[in-house]
């Protein structure tokens, strides 16, 4: 996992205030936030990372980075003004909702090809609650991070089908071996509570 797999429960707590930071910010004034030197030497290092925001009722947002394109130290703050005011399944957070939204960040390892020579492999090559999945096919693509399928009790193959269905395709698209699928891992900090101590995820290893 490169540097990511050196995250420490400090680090992750700093990338969760610094994500809920940007995102006050960014809806108090319409600024990013200036990032100290030291925050920017220390995440210095590529890597994909996503910003998820949910309330009691459930999602307000989540968007990210799935490949290292860019600093950890700009990713974060990108990804989470993105959640907050991009993802087009929302309307875009407003201040007053903050102090209802739990932060949430996942930071990726490269995803990686998963190579078969039969599509029913797929089942035993992936691992629900350590995997993220992403599922592509020409002009589509889908995504869906680690967490998602344990949150919602799916085997591997309904976490198959639900990453078709989140890139547009039919749900067993899966199996006719003209898909490309990927998968990645992540270590994954949230609050335990609006604005409160930021803990590490069990990754399902």
């Amino acid at each position: 996992m490169a540097e990511d797999n050196k995250l420490s429960d400090s680090d992750g707590a700093i990338l969760v205030r610094t994500a809920r930071k940007a995102v006050t910010e960014f809806l108090s004034n319409g600024n990013k936030i200036k990032l100290e030197p030291e925050f920017e030497k220390k995440f210095s290092f590529n890597s994909g990372v996503f910003v998820t925001l949910n309330k009691t009722d459930g999602l307000r947002g989540c968007i990210g980075f799935p490949m290292p394109v860019k600093k950890l130290s700009r990713a974060i703050v990108d990804g989470a003004i993105a959640a907050a005011t991009e993802d087009p399944r929302f309307s875009p957070v407003i201040i007053k909702e903050l102090g209802d939204i739990v932060f949430e960040v996942t930071v990726l390892t490269q995803p990686k090809e998963i190579d078969v020579s039969d599509p029913a492999e797929y089942l035993s090559k992936i691992k629900v609650g350590r995997d993220g999945l992403i599922i592509s096919h020409s002009f589509y693509s889908g995504l869906l991070l680690p967490q998602v399928p344990g949150e919602y009790g799916w085997n591997e193959e309904e976490f198959l089908q639900h990453t078709c269905l989140k890139a547009g395709l039919a749900k067993d698209f899966w199996k006719s071996g003209e898909a490309k699928i990927e998968k990645f891992e992540g270590i994954v900090f949230k609050e335990e509570i609006p604005n409160g101590k930021v803990v590490r995820e069990s990754n399902g290893s």
